[in-house]
């Protein structure tokens, strides 16, 4: 959940997904919202070929709040979102935000060299604890499977009528790495891998990649150029310092959960290189 908003929306009813994209879309022809000018003939005849949707990035968050409180800060509070997904038994999708509207979710955020990506973005919220104490310190806690059964149709519809690129569904790690972890290590990303929703590093060119990166580990301004080309906003000084730190173990988080300290090795590395191999198809 993110900060730094100034405006909520009302809370929405909960959304079979059949109807998600539907409503979404819906808006009532020729008329014109409370408080505007009056309504001008305005002729439609042509239209330009060089646009596209508004929304170019999908951001997925977790709320780390029960869903009484996330309602209460997401739809009556300084923060907003698109979707909220409940953690309610069976699991619901509230719309708090229509999707022609900005919703304040992203705060300071950049992706791929563009930010703040509240106005161009859709943001869902899921409602989960995040991390929670356990006998080693504060651990973090799975997702539900409904929870995520839920998410991906969501996640497809969404991407579907907007054409938002795999490369532009992220986390809010992704996108503030240095305030930020959410979804968390334990989101399951390969699963909207699996779904087509998103790219992954293929796994023979990771296996071809490593011995190489064994061999001669880059270089911390490699991982730098690497991970801003990747699309996070990372320091380019040629320093290992905190703030690089951060961002290598949001990509880690994302791509190899089980070990995210953040600390550059050959596995990393051949992950790395082998989606920045595999992401130009993606940019034409």
């Amino acid at each position: 959940m993110s900060h730094l908003s100034r405006r909520s929306a009302l809370v929405g009813l909960a959304l079979p997904l059949s109807s998600v994209g539907l409503l979404a879309g819906c808006a009532a022809p020729g008329g014109s919202s409370p408080g505007s000018a009056p309504a001008i003939p305005v002729d439609l005849r042509y239209r330009s070929v060089s646009q596209d949707s508004r929304v170019q990035f999908l951001v997925i968050h977790y709320t780390q709040a029960n869903l009484e409180l996330s309602l209460k800060i997401l739809a009556r509070g300084g923060l907003s979102v698109h979707y909220l997904l409940s953690d309610e038994t069976p699991p619901k999708v509230y719309r708090l935000v229509d999707e022609d509207r900005r919703a304040f979710h992203a705060g300071f955020s950049s992706w791929q060299n563009q930010g703040p990506l509240n106005a161009m973005s859709i943001g869902i919220e899921i409602v989960h604890p995040g991390v929670l104490p356990g006998p080693q310190g504060e651990q973090f806690v799975p997702y539900r499977q409904d929870q995520i059964d839920l998410l991906i149709p969501l996640v497809r519809d969404i991407v579907q009528r907007h054409n938002i690129r795999a490369d532009r569904i992220v986390g809010h790690g992704d996108i503030a790495p240095q305030r930020k972890v959410d979804p968390g290590p334990l989101f399951p990303w390969k699963r909207l891998a699996d779904e087509g929703l998103i790219l992954w590093p293929e796994a023979s060119r990771v296996a071809q990649l490593r011995p190489e990166m064994e061999r001669q580990l880059p270089d911390t301004a490699w991982f730098q150029r690497s991970l801003a080309e990747h699309g996070y906003e990372t320091p380019r000084h040629g320093q290992f310092d905190e703030a690089t730190r951060r961002v290598l173990a949001a990509f880690q988080m994302r791509y190899r959960p089980a070990r995210f300290d953040g600390q550059p090795d050959a596995e990393t590395a051949a992950l790395l290189a082998a989606l920045l191999q595999q992401q130009p198809a993606l940019r034409r």
